[in-house]
């Protein structure tokens, strides 16, 4: 017979707290995508409004930041191990231990006592009992070390982050750099809308301000198309996405694409295209008289894109589901442009998926790396001699970035490093090399975005071009 204890229960209150309760006992049991569950738990509890589910999002993303070190701080005074605990009463509790130290504008004895009636109808009075002791004591911490100012939030990046990536984060930025990038990703990003028409960029960004004075909407910092947005609620619901005028697109995610150097009249192909969003960007820039090919292992991500690409006016000429590990598919021909924006460990977006400490391991970068290397050169195969390839990650470890470009170049030797020829990573990359030691010099041709250097998610950029093969 089950154990009746291990249900949930058949009622729950519907409140902020409970519904990121549920998403981070998801992400944390089940390693679920905490966006995809928070979306779903939000669409089964359609009596939150907005200040509700913005409490619950900053709810579940904030503990998941902070994770390791709220649990810290609760195993200090525990009875008994974290592990052993059902994992809504662990959920319960970090939740709790955050809104203690970090979110400072709901009342102390409120988060005790909704954190301890929620496990009290989970679990029963003597757990219940449990958890008031150790978060009443919490509570009087953190009341003092508030006070006294005596957090240190590069400590807390740093504990709350596993020691393997603080290892990793090390080798390739620093220790200095890694503490910088760590203490980053602390801190809640900027949402991004993409303007495919430049132009148009100043009078969208009056527009949205007029129509959701609540919103935080700033121009981007790099790249012409962008535009940042804070607390604008679902960026779909804002006037000119209907319209096709603009896409949801991280800044970052932007200056990859235009990395590439595409222009009117060249042919690319966006190898490895997900959502789209790259591929969009890439046919606006080759025009009506240029052509994009897109490829992805899973055919429903590209259904998906050419329904998007078709709200924005425009659409690949071919797209193709291919499995570049093992060969190129129906993929033929080469191309004046060719774009990698690899499988990764997506540690570039920790600040936006921080659910990515529960489900990335060490063993991950091996495994990663050497699938990055694979699809790497088979694309290469497809690029024209005298053509661009731009290879890129959402990541910012050695491992996934220059390691990988050392191999290919071992192995490609027709292939070598050219300056980015599109704007701004050109500029960025020429700036970037002027700071660098001349042993470590690449002559701008690759590029490490960074969210507290450029204000981006974290990505690495790498500029190849094709020459003649010699005898």
């Amino acid at each position: 017979m089950a154990d009746p204890s291990n249900r949930p229960p058949l009622k729950r209150e519907i409140s902020a707290r409970s519904v990121a309760a549920e998403v981070l006992t998801r992400a944390t049991r089940d390693q679920a995508f905490a966006a995809a569950a928070l979306d779903a738990e939000i669409a089964r509890s359609p009596q939150l409004g907005p200040r509700d589910r913005a409490l619950a999002t900053e709810l579940v993303y904030g503990s998941l930041r902070v994770r390791r070190w709220l649990e810290s701080r609760l195993t200090r005074h525990a009875t008994r191990s974290l592990d052993k605990l059902d994992p809504r009463v662990r959920a319960h509790l970090v939740l709790a231990t955050f809104q203690l130290f970090f979110l400072e504008r709901v009342p102390k004895f409120a988060a005790v006592s909704e954190a301890v009636g929620a496990v009290r109808a989970n679990k029963g009075p003597e757990v219940a009992a449990f958890a008031n002791a150790i978060l009443r004591k919490l509570a009087r911490e953190a009341e003092k070390e508030l006070a006294e100012g005596a957090i240190d939030f590069e400590v807390v990046a740093v504990e709350s982050a596993p020691p393997w990536l603080v290892d990793a984060l090390s080798r390739s930025l620093g220790a200095e750099g890694a503490r910088a990038y760590l203490r980053a990703a602390l801190l809640a990003p900027a949402n991004g809308i993409c303007v495919h028409d430049a132009k148009m960029r100043d009078a969208w960004l009056a527009r949205l301000r007029e129509t959701a004075p609540q919103g935080d909407f700033e121009l981007g910092a790099l790249s012409p198309h962008s535009i940042r947005v804070r607390s604008a609620g679902r960026l779909q619901a804002l006037p000119g996405f209907a319209e096709g005028a603009w896409t949801p697109q991280e800044e970052g995610s932007q200056v990859v694409a235009l990395a590439l150097g595409a222009r009117a009249g060249d042919v690319a192909l966006d190898a490895c295209a997900g959502r789209g969003n790259k591929t969009a960007l890439l046919a606006h820039a080759v025009g009506p008289s240029g052509a994009v090919d897109a490829v992805d292992l899973h055919p429903s991500k590209l259904a998906r894109l050419r329904t998007e690409l078709t709200r924005l006016g425009v659409a690949p000429r071919a797209t193709y589901a291919v499995d570049w590990s093992v060969g190129a598919g129906e993929v033929a021909g080469t191309y004046r442009r060719v774009l990698v924006d690899a499988p990764c460990s997506g540690t570039g977006t920790l600040g936006r998926r921080p659910d990515l400490y529960l489900r990335r391991t060490a063993e991950d970068l091996g495994r990663l790396s050497a699938l990055q290397l694979a699809i790497l050169l088979r694309a290469a195969d497809r690029v024209e001699v005298g053509g661009r390839l731009l290879y890129a990650v959402c990541s910012v470890l050695r491992e996934e970035g220059e390691e990988v470009i050392e191999r290919f170049l071992a192995a490609r030797p027709e292939l070598e490093l050219a300056p980015f020829d599109g704007e701004p990573a050109a500029g960025l990359a020429t700036r970037a090399q002027e700071k660098r030691a001349a042993r470590e010099k690449r002559d701008g041709c690759t590029l490490r975005l960074l969210p507290h250097v450029h204000g981006t998610d974290g990505y690495f950029l790498a500029s190849l071009v094709k020459r003649a093969a010699t005898c």
